[in-house]
């Protein structure tokens, strides 16, 4: 059986540094890992810098659901050609990312709360999606009548799927390396080298790589890294826990998630199972330099954010955590490997009590291990994608607010696309660095 990636993992790759690159991305999650496989099948020289181990981080500590259902608009088309690419990476590596096609499902406990989801489906017949409207009997029928019939009816995107977070990515680190992309575990990227404005190389603990372009899909840390050269944008980050359940009667193949619960049958038996209406929230320095920014979203998520006035020690935005360096200095990304947030027992018990009171004939279910990540977020709840014309030769991918494992290969596709000069097949003009200092106003995507 698969298990929870951490520091404690074997490291998996260790190449040695080269000397030049002609692209050096930061972080070993599923943007990076899947944008240098795609640059590298382009005939692109890449090195992929991961301080701790692939997939150590939110990629590896989401829900496992690969969804178009309920998406913004924006990041719909980028989501539609994500599954396929998933279904296809998937073949390759011989089903090693635990990929399994499952029709993903809203759920709605009130007639008002039916109406919001099925204001989207307006959109899914816009693009063409799957997605049905489910009454009342049909939701009771997808739980076999093992639930206590508390919906109103749902929504269904029926060719959505799930993969299993602990496996999915390190299979295709092992495809991306077959390619020959240098991916270098344990070791931390310091910053840039810089001469005549542009991105002329990479530091890291271990020395210099010469490349004219540095792709940023560092998630958590991605601005801690940026704003060490002058690129700010507001990004947070919030902790989210989830857990492992014991095998357990398959009950139900497929995703869903209601107003307050959410699971995913696992391949190993048992279900992951999480809340959805509570998170942790780490004040630190960046929370109030984008305050103002969040505010229509705080709005809608106050209810269910508990804020702690301090971050673990040597967390992205601590208060103590150093916010610029040199590159002969030792960094945040080297003092902290991996983030490794305590799980929040109360949103366990809360879990694992929800479940028992929506199948009440299969009672509270045995919990394996619980685990928590920090998920990269924007207070449009839209990622960054583009390139950073200040400083030529940057490319930031970040804050893709839970969505990046879904999304993750679709989202590769344009860093791809944007590496390589070309204009990308989706419209990203949502996904904009300058939409932070243009005066727009931020526009919340959904937010599960």
């Amino acid at each position: 059986m698969a298990e929870k990636i951490s520091i404690a993992t074997p490291v998996r790759f260790s190449d040695p540094l080269p000397e030049a690159v002609d692209v050096a991305i930061i972080g070993g999650g599923v943007i990076g890992i899947f944008a240098a496989l795609y640059l590298a099948r382009a005939g692109k020289k890449v090195c992929v810098l991961e301080k701790g181990r692939i997939a150590c981080e939110q990629t590896s500590r989401n829900w496992g659901w690969i969804r178009q259902h309920e998406r913004d608009e924006a990041e719909l088309p980028v989501a539609m050609e994500a599954l396929r690419l998933w279904k296809e990476a998937d073949a390759e590596v011989d089903g090693a990312t635990g990929f399994v096609t499952t029709p993903i499902n809203y759920l709605a406990s009130t007639e008002k709360d039916l109406a919001d989801l099925e204001d989207w489906m307006a959109i899914a017949e816009k693009y063409g999606v799957n997605s049905v409207r489910l009454t009342r009997q049909q939701v009771a029928d997808l739980f076999g009548g093992l639930s206590n019939g508390q919906w109103a009816g749902g929504t269904s995107t029926l060719d959505d799927a799930r993969a299993e977070p602990w496996e999915a990515v390190p299979a295709i680190a092992r495809l991306a390396h077959e390619a020959g992309v240098d991916i270098i575990e344990n070791c931390a990227a310091r910053s840039l080298e810089i001469a005549a404005g542009r991105v002329v190389g990479l530091h890291t603990e271990k020395g210099l790589i010469n490349c004219e372009q540095v792709v940023v899909a560092a998630g958590a840390w991605s601005l801690l890294f940026a704003r060490n050269h002058g690129v700010s944008f507001p990004q947070l980050s919030v902790c989210l826990t989830a857990s492992q359940t014991a095998p357990m009667p398959n009950f139900t193949d497929q995703n869903s998630a209601d107003e307050d619960f959410a699971l995913r049958r696992r391949n190993d038996g048992g279900y992951t199972i999480a809340v959805c209406d509570g998170n942790d929230f780490f004040i630190g320095p960046d929370a109030f330099r984008s305050f103002f920014k969040y505010i229509p979203l705080l709005k809608e998520s106050w209810d269910h954010t508990f804020l702690n006035p301090f971050a673990p020690k040597d967390f992205p935005d601590a208060w103590t955590t150093k916010r610029s360096w040199a590159p002969n200095e030792e960094t945040p990304f080297e003092r902290c490997r991996v983030l490794e947030p305590a799980a929040n027992m109360k949103y366990v018990n809360k879990a694992v009590a929800d479940f028992a009171t929506r199948f009440p004939s299969l009672g509270k279910p045995t919990i394996v291990q619980s685990w928590a990540g920090m998920v990269d977020a924007l207070p449009d709840v839209v990622p960054l994608i583009d390139r950073i014309d200040s400083l030529p030769g940057l490319i930031v991918a970040t804050g893709f607010s839970g969505h990046g494992f879904g999304i993750g290969p679709g989202a590769a596709m344009i860093v791809r696309d944007l590496v390589l000069g070309d204009t990308p097949k989706h419209d990203i003009a949502r996904f904009r660095y300058s939409r932070f200092t243009d005066g727009s106003p931020m526009i919340l995507g959904p937010a599960l």
